[in-house]
Parts: structure tokens; sequence; C-alpha cells
């Protein structure tokens, strides 16, 4: 890479948000550590969101390297089209590593973190350098909730797992499932990576011109949103204000990040998700959250919440019908949390990477 001696290539899923918003709290780690160190980012997460938030320069290739799971939208998904897409990835996963492997030779990378695209690991070992993933879950955890559709594609799950076996270990993250085939060495535990506002609450909240004195709640579905919500009709009463698309913009337009705004509402609504529960963590912002479809991680994550934040569901029904005052209430009413977990993963994380490319 131009001006760069050596570089780390990051393999992130494009599935969601959250594998690339940890991952970019890594990056902008790691540049502040190292910024002699070039950044290669392997994803198909869109090109707005990095140019956004990523602070040192990169390059990126944005064709696919995983294929996730097919969602309907942020609270569906589509587990049959999910496992005939990872099962058709899957068998070039060879030839795809083969190419991937000259391009990493190509860049001068030593190194590749992985969230958590098994081609990242087979094309590490291909160009003989060493890889970890650095991830909650890994993809073959996932697939093997859908045993019904995973029997139709039988080489699937081993094919991925003999991908993740050419790693040189796995950092896991807390709320985590999966991570079986990381026994030699086993993995090891990470804090939470998390955004962090940078901004007070009534400083942000004056800057987007959101009342200090009403309580806020911010929907956050992603990037595949919920076409059936309508935030034109909650019965907020008198006392809750709602953060609506327009104010999303606003916020770098005046100089804040997402994460500021997370930190500058009482309540997040949205579905279970790493990215934004870890983000609510960090700032001490509760969530009301509701299901999110047949996905392993779900279970996991709804179980872990109420240990780290406030938290309260609310089903679909009254989620898409408006019904939210009493959810809300009970959400920034709930018991306050048993543990106030570390959520400083990204420096931690970003340490463990420059000891490597050092001794590279």
């Amino acid at each position: 890479m131009a001006n760069h001696s050596v570089a780390v290539a990051f393999y992130i899923s494009g599935h969601g948000y959250g594998h690339a918003s940890r991952q970019i709290e890594i990056i902008n780690a790691l540049a502040r550590l190292r910024p002699d160190i070039g950044i290669f980012l392997r994803t198909a997460v869109a090109r707005a969101l990095l140019n956004r938030t990523i602070v040192p320069p990169f390059e990126v290739d944005d064709r696919p390297c995983d294929t996730g799971v097919v969602q309907i939208d942020s609270l569906h998904l589509d587990p049959a089209a999910s496992i005939a897409h990872a099962e058709r990835f899957s068998r070039t996963l060879d030839a795809r590593a083969d190419v991937e492997a000259a391009m990493l030779k190509a860049h001068g990378v030593v190194l590749a973190i992985v969230d958590a695209p098994p081609l990242g690991c087979a094309a590490a070992a291909r160009a003989g350098i060493p890889s970890y993933v650095v991830s909650n879950f890994t993809w073959d955890w996932i697939y093997e909730g859908y045993p019904e559709y995973v029997a139709g594609a039988p080489a699937l799950i081993p094919t991925i797992q003999a991908a993740y076996r050419q790693a040189d270990g796995a950092w896991r993250l807390p709320m985590h499932g999966g991570f079986d085939t990381f026994s030699a060495p086993a993995p090891v535990d990470v804090p939470f990576v998390a955004r962090h506002a940078t901004r007070t609450r009534d400083e942000t909240r004056a800057r987007v011109r959101l009342a200090l004195d009403r309580k806020l709640a911010l929907p956050s579905f992603g990037g595949y949103g919920l076409p059936g919500l309508d935030l034109h009709r909650l019965d907020l009463g008198d006392e809750w204000d709602i953060v609506h698309d327009a104010t999303e913009a606003a916020i770098y337009e005046a100089g804040l990040r997402y994460e500021d705004l997370v930190a500058a509402v009482d309540v997040v609504v949205t579905k279970p998700g790493y990215g934004i529960i870890s983000e609510c963590i960090a700032n001490d912002t509760a969530i009301l959250y509701t299901p999110r479809g047949r996905f392993v991680e779900y279970d996991v994550l709804v179980r872990e919440m109420p240990r780290f934040l406030q938290c309260a569901c609310i089903d679909q029904a009254s989620l898409l019908a408006g019904r939210w005052r009493t959810a809300l209430e009970a959400a920034i009413t709930a018991p306050p949390p048993r543990e106030k977990p570390r959520t400083d993963g990204a420096d931690v994380i970003a340490d463990m990477i420059a000891s490597i490319v050092a001794s590279a």
C-alpha cells in the first residue's frame, strides 16, 4: 500500500452494521497506536459508513466476502435463502481464497483480522500470514440454527469450519456463541468493543435541537429498516419525544457521531444486536427491544443484556401499532445492571494487533 511498508487486512461481514462498527473502532484505535500501518478492508459494507467513521486512510475491496443471512427487513429473515446463498458461496471458497491470497500479498498485508467471514482465514493461510477471528459469533454456529435447511447443504458447515481452523486463534467478544472450532489454542476473551460518546447529553441535544427537558427515544433498526413502522402515530404522551430520521442525518452535519445521539437519549428502540447493545452499555442508555425472528444469537443477547444495562421487551404487534409508552417506561424503570463491564476492547485488540505486526 502507498506510503506504508506493511498493512493489516480486515475481513468484515456485510451483514448489518454491528460487525463494521466494532471493527471501525479497532481500526481507529490501531491508527492512534501505529499510524504507519496501512489499512486494507475487504467488506461489502456501505462505503458511506466507512468514509464517515474511519479516521486513517484506507483501501477497500467491496466485493462480498461472505453471505451472512438474507434479511427481509430488520426483524425478519429468510433462512432457506440464507443457507442457499451460503452454500453457493462455500462451493467456491477454495478458488476465492487463492485469489484473495494474491491480493493480500500485493497489498503488503502481514495480518488478517476476521469478523467473521471464513474466507479471510483461508486466504491468510494461503498467503502465509496469520489471521485471528474477532467476533462474538461464528457463521457455522449461526447456520447450524437452521438444521432443516443445512441438511440439504451437507458440505456447508464442514467447509466453514475447515476455513476457521486455518486461523491462528480467536479473540472472543462478550455475549458470544459458537467458537467450538477454536480449541487449540482456546479463544481469548476480550472486553466489549464499543463506541463512546464524546459530547454530553445536553450538548448533543442542543446541537440538533432536541428538547432538554423531555424523555427521548431513538428508533434504531440498522441498514434494513422497518417499513411497517410509522413514527408519526406513536402513543408517546406528553413526556416523550422521538428521534426522527432527519435528526439522525443532522448529527453528522453538526460534527457529532451516532454514539453521541445514543448517549443523548433515554431509550434506544431496536432489535437485539451486538453493535447497538454495546453502545448502550458504554453510554448508559436503556434498550427497548423487540424479537428479531429466528436467529440463534438472539437468545444469547436477550439472556445476557440484563447483566449490563436496563432493558425491556416490546412485542412486534405493539411496536408496529405504535403502543410504545408503557414499554418505554418499563425500560427506564427496569432493575439497574448487575455489572459494569469494560468497554475498552478496541484498545485491547489494537495492542494485540500491534504486537503481532511488530514481530512480523
